[in-house]
């Protein structure tokens, strides 16, 4: 029993590391919260704008979405990943969005999470039409760029970002997911327009496996959906956006010895439409962002590379993407 006990609470807590979230329930310094009426309902972000923002002025900013893991909240990400990313938007003079999901998750596509753990007539929240709805409304108000919208998330949030890819790659220039593979469910689904992707995956992660296969948060785990292997999504885009051939390819400096980790950029150009595709593969790396904290043990996540910044490489990567003019 008491075994049992401690698994449970383990996994909850592997829940909320999903999203780096450290229990913050104000909204942090920096972000302001709002609220968006969608599908009957109230949905929430938090906004950060950087400095010389002027919702009047003559300016088109980009605008970046960065989405909480399972069991996350948008605060834990603000608060946690989110100050790199604050960090990172002000320099690049982005928009930066921290939506809630409902009940701490992004319906991301893996249907089998709905099917066996939630029921067969668990409600299936349009998370992509929200988030899709939410970036046309911060177009509208908020003097956003429409070419240059973005989206990037850990874990639940990295998969929801790549539902945006596959099934709104008209609206997204670019997406960056981290810890995130293609899930099985919309590897069937051809993206209207090519689009550029940044993974950002380590090759040991405990949570989602980089050679594809079902997500578990323990070894012998119930099965949160099956996942593509990292090499094989990174095909699927590069397919789309006409991009054959070996990539370029550049180990980054091992600035932090003692992390265990050591990280390489490969990195696909000049697809159609100017697309990108790349990869920073985290050797030992785990289910961790990049340049963040060690949120939980490494028996339970895996190890944190600190050979880099994974908020300033995903925010330089997307200011190089824009929509084209159809």
């Amino acid at each position: 029993m008491y075994a049992t006990r401690l698994r449970l609470l383990l996994a909850g807590a592997a829940l909320c590391a999903l999203s780096a979230e450290v229990g913050c329930a104000s909204v942090p310094e920096g972000f302001e919260e709002r609220a968006f009426r969608y599908g009957g309902s109230e949905r929430r972000y938090l906004l950060h704008t950087p400095p010389g923002y002027r919702p009047d002025g003559p300016e088109r900013f980009p605008l970046v979405l960065a989405l909480h893991g399972g069991g996350g909240t948008a605060e834990g990400l603000a608060a946690a990943g989110g100050a790199s990313l604050r960090r990172a938007a002000d320099r690049h003079r982005m928009l930066l969005v921290c939506p809630q999901g409902i009940d701490r998750r992004w319906n991301d596509g893996r249907e089998e999470i709905f099917r066996r753990l939630l029921g067969p007539d668990a409600p299936r929240h349009d998370d992509a039409g929200f988030l899709v709805a939410l970036s046309r409304e911060l177009v509208r108000t908020h003097a956003v760029d429409p070419a240059r919208v973005y989206a990037t998330g850990i874990s639940n949030g990295g998969f929801m970002s790549l539902r945006l890819a596959v099934e709104h790659s008209d609206v997204f220039a670019a997406v960056a997911p981290v810890t995130a593979t293609l899930s099985v469910a919309l590897a069937g689904t051809r993206p209207l327009r090519p689009v550029s992707v940044l993974f950002v995956n380590g090759t040991e992660d405990p949570l989602v496996p980089y050679e594809g296969g079902h997500v578990r948060l323990f070894r012998r785990g119930r099965s949160r959906g099956r996942v593509l292997s990292t090499d094989a999504s990174l095909a699927f885009f590069r397919r789309r956006a006409g991009l054959e051939g070996p990539p370029t390819e550049e180990a980054l400096p091992d600035r932090d010895p003692t992390d265990g980790a050591r990280a390489t950029r490969l990195l696909w150009s000049g697809g159609e439409e100017g697309c990108e595709v790349a990869l920073l593969r985290v050797e030992g790396g785990g289910h961790t962002w990049p340049g963040g904290d060690q949120y939980l043990p490494e028996r339970l996540v895996g190890r944190v590379c600190r050979d880099f910044d994974a908020s300033e490489e995903i925010l330089s990567f997307f200011a190089r993407h824009r929509l084209q003019a159809p």
